[in-house]
């Protein structure tokens, strides 16, 4: 299986790659990560790859690789788009952060991605804002797609929710937790 999570810095893209390693790795299957920092303190694109199976050599996703892309931002869902295998499928966060281009006046912010999206691919999405800021945090979208994507694999709802209480500090635990039953429940 090979996830490929996508965001810009601050988005939490490095907890939620933790959050599924290593639920995944307690599964017992060999996992690999990889993280791609762009200018991530600056809200720059962040992209991490997560592959896992009885054995994987790589921890690179080459284009037309991902089973899953998990996008926490609408551009970056969209740039990411090569990424994804043939019936492979998107979840993304419906929420846009104007990129340094965008915020100087150089560019403007695409138009109608969800709709360019949609229109490509089995697209799943998310509010995740709203739910995050329903649970008490509004950093807790990532955990919110988490949720969302754990609903759809075989690892039951309990596994997922000890790997959140492993890897989340302690400040922000009860939050996370309400941000993945959420989005968990959702559709």
């Amino acid at each position: 299986m090979n996830i490929m999570i996508v965001g810009v810095g601050g988005q939490g893209t490095l907890l939620a790659s933790r959050i599924l390693g290593n639920t995944v790795v307690n599964e017992g299957y060999d996992v690999k990560v990889s993280e791609v920092h762009g200018m991530s303190q600056r809200g720059g694109s962040v992209v991490t790859y997560v592959k896992f199976d009885d054995k994987v050599y790589s921890p690179i996703i080459d284009k037309g690789e991902a089973d899953i892309i998990l996008a926490f931002e609408m551009l970056e869902a969209y740039r990411a788009l090569p990424f994804l295998k043939k019936g492979g499928k998107m979840l993304v966060n419906t929420q846009n952060m104007d990129p340094m281009p965008v915020i100087t006046g150089a560019m403007e912010y695409p138009e109608n991605i969800e709709d360019k999206l949609a229109k490509k691919v089995d697209l799943t999405t998310v509010d995740a804002l709203k739910y995050a800021t329903e649970a008490g945090n509004i950093k807790a979208v990532n955990v919110v797609l988490i949720g969302v994507m754990a609903k759809n694999t075989d690892i039951a709802y309990e596994k997922w929710v000890e790997t959140i209480k492993t890897s989340t500090p302690a400040k922000f635990l009860d939050s996370n937790l309400k941000a993945f039953e959420l989005g968990y429940n959702l559709k």
